[in-house]
Parts: structure tokens; C-alpha cells; sequence
């Protein structure tokens, strides 16, 4: 029975930081997916944050588009998650990350909360490569 209760807490945080680094993989094949839709159909794409999920769609609907998105992350209730652009010219932009048709995107700061742990990462404009600088398991 003691061991039991030594491993239990041990097991619990190893189940947290893999659902964590999931999210942190899920959320990077968004980004991939929005760039290649982006260079691939030559045309901007946009990462939106929208209440139940985070969404790939394009910037400007054609007549051909479907109005749902092309890809997303559903959220959980208890998620939360903050966009941040460092190069943008107004104070309180939308939560819209857009990726334009060369591949490059908007530089964007990501921080993801939840009852698994949180992480924080910026992303690189010439090649959405992230740069994870905080990630806390619990």
C-alpha cells in the first residue's frame, strides 16, 4: 500500500507532461498546417482563436470555400490561451495570427494553460519554427 501511494503521485505527473507535450505538438502541426496552406494555395491564411478551438482558415473566403475551418484544436473548458504579436502596430490586435503566401508569418508569442501544466513559446516570422521558454508540467 505505501508503495502504492509513492508511485501514484509519480505516475500522475508523468500522464500530465505527456498530455502537455501533445499540445505543444498539436498546436506546432497548426502552424504547419497554416503555412503550407498558405505557400500552397497563394493566398494568407489565418490561426484564429475562437471560443471552443483554435482554427486554420483563410483570410478571405472564395465563392469554392467552405465557411468551416481547415483545420483546428478543440479546447477544453479549463484551456486557456493568450496570442501576443511583438510587431504589431496596434495596441490590442485581434487574436488572429496570419501567414502570408511567401511562408512567412506574423512573429507571435503563444502561452497555453491547463490542468495539465502550461507552456509559452515565440515563433519565428521567416520559419514558424517555435522557441518553447517556459513549460511547467504538474
Amino acid at each position: 500500500m505505501l508503495l502504492l501511494l509513492l508511485a501514484v503521485p509519480s505516475v500522475t505527473g508523468v500522464l500530465a507532461d505527456r498530455r502537455l507535450r501533445s499540445s505543444i505538438d498539436q498546436f506546432n502541426k497548426l502552424v504547419a498546417q497554416a503555412r503550407e496552406h498558405s505557400v500552397s494555395e497563394h493566398r494568407a491564411y489565418l490561426i484564429v482563436l475562437a471560443p471552443k478551438a483554435i482554427e486554420v482558415r483563410p483570410e478571405i473566403l472564395t465563392k469554392d470555400d467552405e465557411p468551416a475551418p481547415v483545420a483546428q484544436i478543440p479546447l477544453q473548458f479549463y484551456d486557456k490561451v493568450k496570442f501576443s504579436f511583438p510587431a504589431a502596430l496596434r495596441k490590442n490586435p485581434p487574436a488572429e495570427w496570419i501567414f502570408w503566401p511567401s511562408g512567412i508569418c506574423e512573429p507571435a508569442t503563444v502561452e497555453f494553460a491547463s490542468g495539465n501544466g502550461s507552456w509559452a513559446a515565440n515563433f519565428s516570422p521567416l520559419t514558424a519554427a517555435p522557441e518553447v521558454f517556459r513549460y511547467v508540467p504538474r
